[in-house]
Parts: C-alpha cells; sequence; structure tokens
C-alpha cells in the first residue's frame, strides 16, 4: 500500500514551535546523541532523500517514517545553512557524551590548580569547536576573530577559577565545588558575544510579516546573542550546581569512601543523565525565530509594525 506524499512538507516542524514543550521535542529530537553512532552511508542516505523530499522525487513506496527519519538524521549533522556535513564533536548531538565527559572531570578535578587549569582551557576548546561548526554562514566570522574569541574565553575561564580557587581556600567544600560553574558561566558571557560580534557590529536581518527584509538591526543581534549566552548558562547550571550537592553527601558514604576510584565515572555518568534532558530544554527556551515591535528595534520600520528575527 503507497503512502500519499503529495503534501507532505519535509521542513515543516512537526512540533509547535511557538510553545516551549513543542520545542523542546523538536531539540530532543535532533540532539539524539544515538545519531553520533549513525554510519557516514546512513548520513549521506539522509541528506539524499531529504533533497528529493523537497523536489518531489521521492522514490515510490516511501513511507513518512523513512522522511522524518531521514530529516532528523540531516538536522543532527549538516549544516542548517550551507548543507554540509559537520565534524562530530561540532554537532549538538555530540553535546551529551562531549559535555558529559568535560563536565565530570571539571567538577571531580576541583582541587589543585593545574587540573582546573586544563579541564577550562578542553572545556572551552571544546565550545570553541562547537561554536565553530554551528557558525552562522549568512555572518562569517574570520579565523583572527575566533582565535581571539578563543583565547578571551579560555583566559576568562581560566582567571575566574584560579581566582575564585584562591578566594575560597577557607570555604566550605561545597563552594569550592561550585566554582567550575562560575568560571563555565563567565567565559560563556565573553566567548559568545566574541564570536558573534560581527552581528554586534553589522546587525542581523529583519522581516516584516510578510517576510520582507526590512532592514538590519545591531539591537536584534544583542537580544538574539542575549538569549544565546542565557541558554548556555541554563544547560549547564543544573548538572554543575546540584551535582556537587549530591556528590557531597555520596562521598560520606562508608562504601563511597572505600571507592573512591568511582567517583570521577560516577560524576561523568551523572553530568550526562543532567545533559540528556537539559541540551533540549535549554535549547528550546526561546523560540528560533522570535517577533517584536518595531519600536524596540533600531530600524526604520512603523512602530506597531511586528517584525520577525531569525534565529
Amino acid at each position: 500500500m503507497e503512502t500519499d506524499l503529495s503534501g507532505f512538507d519535509i521542513d515543516a516542524p512537526r512540533w509547535d514551535q511557538g510553545t516551549f514543550l513543542g520545542r523542546v521535542k523538536h531539540f530532543f529530537n535532533i540532539t539524539d546523541p544515538r545519531t553520533v553512532l549513525v554510519p557516514e552511508r546512513r548520513l549521506d542516505w539522509a541528506k539524499v532523500t531529504v533533497e528529493r523530499s523537497r523536489v518531489g522525487a521521492v522514490p515510490p513506496g516511501t513511507q513518512v517514517e523513512q522522511l522524518l527519519y531521514a530529516k532528523k538524521l540531516y538536522d543532527s549533522a549538516f549544516h542548517p545553512d550551507t548543507g554540509e556535513k559537520m565534524n562530530v564533536i561540532g554537532r549538538m548531538s555530540f553535546q551529551v557524551p562531549g559535555g558529559m565527559i568535560i563536565t565530570g572531570f571539571m567538577l571531580h578535578f576541583y582541587r589543585t590548580m593545574p587540573a582546573v587549569i586544563f579541564w577550562q582551557w578542553v572545556n572551552q576548546s571544546f565550545n570553541a569547536l562547537v561554536n565553530y561548526t554551528n557558525r552562522n554562514a549568512a555572518s562569517p566570522t574570520s579565523v583572527r576573530q575566533m582565535a581571539f574569541s578563543y583565547l578571551t574565553a579560555t583566559t576568562t575561564a581560566v582567571a575566574t577559577a584560579v581566582g575564585m580557587n584562591m578566594l575560597t581556600k577557607r570555604a566550605p567544600p561545597l563552594v569550592c565545588r561550585w566554582v567550575p560553574f562560575a568560571a563555565v558561566a563567565a567565559a560563556n558571557c565573553v566567548n559568545i558575544p566574541m564570536m558573534r560580534q560581527q552581528e554586534l557590529i553589522q546587525g542581523i536581518s529583519v522581516k516584516d510579516k510578510n517576510h520582507n527584509e526590512v532592514g538590519h538591526s545591531q539591537r536584534a543581534a544583542a537580544i538574539g546573542i542575549t538569549q544565546v549566552v542565557i541558554s548556555r548558562i541554563t544547560m549547564a547550571a543544573p548538572g554543575m550546581i546540584l551535582l556537587p550537592v549530591l556528590m557531597e553527601r555520596l562521598e560520606t558514604l562508608h562504601f563511597m569512601k572505600k571507592a573512591k576510584v568511582l567517583h570521577a565515572p560516577l560524576q561523568v555518568a551523572l553530568s550526562g543523565c543532567f545533559l540528556l534532558f537539559m541540551v533540549p530544554v535549554a535549547c528550546g527556551l526561546f523560540p528560533q525565530t522570535c517577533t517584536l515591535s518595531g519600536h524596540l528595534l533600531d530600524v526604520c520600520v512603523p512602530s506597531t509594525l511586528p517584525v520577525i528575527l531569525g534565529g
């Protein structure tokens, strides 16, 4: 029995992107860490299938479920602007496996200065690769800008971690365990605006309700970048704030005192549990396309005219 695909739009969102729950479901789908293990030939099949569907050239007998799965793989592995296959480590679907290892070790090795510096450097290197991989093709960033952003964020993270470690030497152990989160939050406040500085300088495209471009707005860029910073900090916060509290209590248990070798793997695993939910939740905090009144922006449009900002 053949399925009628005449009215099927493969780019139409499966869930309402105007609601928080709909956005979370969308990002749960495309950040699924299992897609990292999908073979290259399967990803190539997904791209071909999506492109054929867009022009109405799907092979006879293709089912809707196959198209939806192809779109899931495509969204997880290919850049939305260029259509190029992204490197594995930089994909959003690698945020959970990559982030859980780095976060777990940052939270475990928080006592010695060399370990603090090393893991903050590893984290910022990972973030830089993710930012580069998912960069906005419409606002290209030069290699010089990316290098400066990377160095600035790394310096900020290391300086914050080292400085707070020195200030909290006599503080309760739990306070010391929260230092990595403070360093990560501070680095995000620097790294993201630096990586996207071209958008702040030149502005981003804004459109009216009919999707006609009405100009470029620096204020719109500032709003979008602020939302990204909030999302990134929200992504890290639960795991890096609650996990130290949990570990503080677990480490008082008799069997945990004897099995200290399990502390690091346990923190890595628990970090993964937090990120598995927080990656899609944080990504879904704000719509990728939002609507603002014209009077809030720095473009020449009537104050009552709503404008649309691309994500």
